[in-house]
């Protein structure tokens, strides 16, 4: 069992598709004949350390927040709103064309591969034109399917729906989940009777992620938010009674870590963590006992993190302790102390070990080795093995494999030109069972597509990772078309994925490359800390390394790239926006991280003090608040042109609040020098994941490769 407090981030990779070739001359700026919203200015300043900043859009935060009801703000983005569906209206036709193709390349009536639990089958299934999932599970005796979870009806006159996490009573009679309806991801608890399909009245607002069942079927755990949105108290709620009554198991009362919850894969337990980015504390409860005293494993050490599972009589535990790539050790399960842990895998330069889950008879490992997954197997009696997969690069990882004792692990495998494939890995014969790979209705050979693995030289001789893919009839004289996605942050790599959006821009002569940039993990955990704090200015640098590098070897041409990213990879795009302009054609930046500054000195946001060991305290750290001060997107915006941009925003984000992306778009209005179209799109009923059902946010991508053809001069307008 992998238990993660790293809630600050979610990575969204914006994948571009291409439609109809017009004139590569045709210019965004011809379109500026609307007049764009200007956006309320308050002028503020704020000095701290004797240093003296202006923010002159203050005004775009709501006081009220997380209620945004300030009706200047709102209209104001409503007005931005506006103005993208004006400059996007005259391209629906093509908006439509779009969706229609990446819709095709989804399989409309998919399904996932059953797992067993118990005596019953469970798997997912959507319904052909549904937006959201129906959960199943089919009886291994009686063979009759039940539908235990219809995601398209509890999303039913909903704009937002997300499941928050699921969970089974141990005797496969209750199911217990929790949902989302704004974005705002303040989840609500329900509970469900399977046998009658009656819902019960127990509904718990205010809680994070999935509960967790006591091993008597009669109880669960859950976890609790705060107003700031902070996770941090486990409670235990007892069917049938009051939620006012429940009792709490654990509550932490450091306001920078955050409370996870979860389950040890033998069932025996229920594992409480508490972290922020850098260490870690857990307890354990009994599953049979969920009232007894939690007991700590390790206490918190600043930069201590430790993983617990548990199987075979035993815990096992990831830990960092004396190897920065850590080590697995074990500790006897009536004494589980610090001074109790017995080494079982060293920790090695060369293995960066990710992930655990203890089954009956063996120990199933997540590296990475050379910025590449592997899987190892280490059976309880000593013996260990790698899995060999079909290709030289790759993603892998474990999959869902809810029981304990088996002799065959489910995997997740993909590369840049393979296909989600799920595979059953024996261990018996050390076969891998290809049991579904993800079909695409409107074709796929993936003969026509090459993928690399390349190496860029960073400005100070770093060797950086760059994964790239591309149609075989891709240009490599440097007159081709290049996308480039990067992150770079809280030590979250970006494996090379598959991805069947990203086809119609290979087929239409673009490359797509990752940049996997220093502040990930892909080549271990000193590459997350090589980009964080005072070293975060590394990640900005590889990007633009990695853009020149290509270049260089002819994948493409300067002022030919189109660049996107994410949250703090967003913030990535503001920070290479203002510093390498003559590099992109276009940028679009997702809910982009972007007021760093302001952010990580107000210490009511909810994920700000979680936050400091990431990118540093500012309010008591002079040199945190000139170094963040040198590199955020907002405050270093500067008189010159900037390529056509598109950001989004959710009014309802807790991650990355709604003004930031707002205030950036203001300012670089009032500052930048050229015409270039820049447009902000807020969605008011979602939050940092954009809408959420499979169609909806289809549409949106669509909207998005638009966006970027019209930079290409690429689309032409409907008439």
């Amino acid at each position: 069992m992998q238990n993660s407090w790293k809630w600050g981030v979610a990575l969204i990779v914006g994948l571009f598709a291409i439609g109809i070739f017009y004139s590569d001359k045709q210019s965004l700026d011809t379109e500026m004949t609307l007049t764009a919203p200007k956006a309320p200015l308050s002028p503020k300043s704020f000095t701290y350390h004797g240093i003296t900043v202006q923010d002159p859009y203050s005004a775009l935060k709501d006081e009220s927040y997380p209620l945004v009801d300030d009706e200047e703000v709102l209209a104001y983005l409503r007005a931005e709103n506006d103005y993208f569906e004006a400059h996007m209206s005259p391209y629906r036709t093509l908006v439509d064309s779009i969706f229609e193709e990446l819709k095709g390349r989804l399989k409309e009536d998919d399904a996932s591969v059953p797992v067993k639990d118990g005596n019953y089958l469970y798997s997912w299934r959507f319904e052909e034109g549904a937006e959201y999932r129906l959960w199943v599970r089919t009886s291994l005796t009686g063979n009759n399917e039940e539908i235990i979870l219809d995601e398209n009806a509890r999303a039913e006159e909903h704009e937002f729906f997300t499941n928050g996490g699921m969970d089974v009573s141990p005797d496969h009679t209750l199911l217990a989940w929790s949902e989302d309806l704004n974005g705002s991801e303040r989840f609500t608890m329900h509970v469900k009777n399977l046998a009658t399909g009656d819902m019960l009245g127990d509904e718990i607002p205010e809680t994070l992620n999935a509960p967790v069942w006591a091993e008597d079927g009669n109880a669960f755990f859950y976890l609790e938010i705060n107003e700031h949105w902070r996770p941090y108290r486990v409670k235990l709620h007892r069917l049938g009674t009051s939620t006012e009554d429940d009792p709490v198991i654990y509550e932490e009362k450091d306001g920078s870590f955050f409370v996870g919850l979860g389950k040890s894969q033998s069932r025996e337990f229920i594992i409480i963590s508490t972290g922020d980015h850098v260490t870690s504390e857990v307890r354990i409860v009994p599953a049979h006992d969920p009232l007894a005293q939690p007991v700590l494993i390790a206490a918190r050490k600043k930069g201590l993190e430790y993983y617990v599972d548990h199987g075979n009589g035993r815990f096992f535990i990831r830990t960092n302790d004396t190897h920065k790539n850590f080590r697995i050790v074990t500790a006897p399960e009536n004494d589980p102390i610090y001074d109790n842990w017995q080494e079982l895998v060293p920790g090695s330069d060369k293995h960066y070990l990710r992930g655990m889950v203890s089954f009956g008879s063996f120990l199933a490992l997540q590296e990475r080795v050379g910025g590449l997954d592997q899987i190892r197997i280490r059976a309880h009696d000593g013996g260990e093995h790698f899995i060999e997969f079909p290709e030289s690069a790759y993603a892998v990882s474990i999959g869902h494999n809810p029981e304990a004792d088996t002799r065959s692990l489910r995997l997740n495998y993909e590369s840049m030109v393979t296909p989600d494939t799920v595979f059953d890995y024996h261990l018996d014969d050390q076969r891998l069972e290809t049991l579904k790979i993800q079909e695409i209705p409107s074709g796929y050979d993936a003969s026509n597509y090459k993928t690399e693995r390349l190496m860029a030289t960073a400005r100070d001789g770093v060797q950086v990772p760059v994964s790239i893919v591309y149609h075989k009839n891709f240009p490599l004289d440097g007159s081709g078309k290049l996308h480039l996605y990067g992150y770079g942050a809280y030590g979250f790599g970006i494996p090379p994925r598959f991805s069947t959006a990203r086809l119609s821009l290979l087929d239409r002569g673009f490359a797509y490359a990752i940049a996997h940039v220093r502040g990930g993990d892909e080549m271990g955990y000193q590459w997350y800390q090589d980009g964080k704090l005072f070293k975060r200015t590394n990640t900005f640098h590889d990007f633009v390394d990695v853009a020149r590098f290509l270049i260089e070897e002819n994948y493409t041409k300067t002022g030919n790239i189109s660049i996107s990213g994410g949250s703090a990879g967003g913030e990535l795009m503001g920070y290479v926006a203002n510093s390498n302009p003559e590099l992109w054609r276009v940028v679009v930046a997702h809910v982009p991280f972007v007021d760093v500054l302001n952010t990580m000195l107000d210490d009511s946001l909810p994920l700000t003090p979680i936050e400091w060991p990431e990118w540093g305290n500012p309010i008591t750290d002079k040199a945190a608040f000139e170094y963040i001060l040198s590199y955020s997107p907002y405050d270093n915006i500067t008189a010159q042109d900037y390529a056509p941009m598109l950001v989004t925003a959710g009014l309802n984000d807790p991650r990355v609040t709604y003004w930031e992306p707002a205030k950036w778009v203001a300012r670089l209005r009032a500052t930048k020098t050229d015409d270039n179209l820049l447009l902000l799109k807020t969605n008011m009923g979602a939050g940092h994941r954009g809408k959420s059902g499979r169609f909806d946010s289809l549409n949106e991508v669509a909207e998005e490769y638009v966006f970027i053809l019209k930079a290409f001069g690429m689309a032409i307008p409907d008439g």
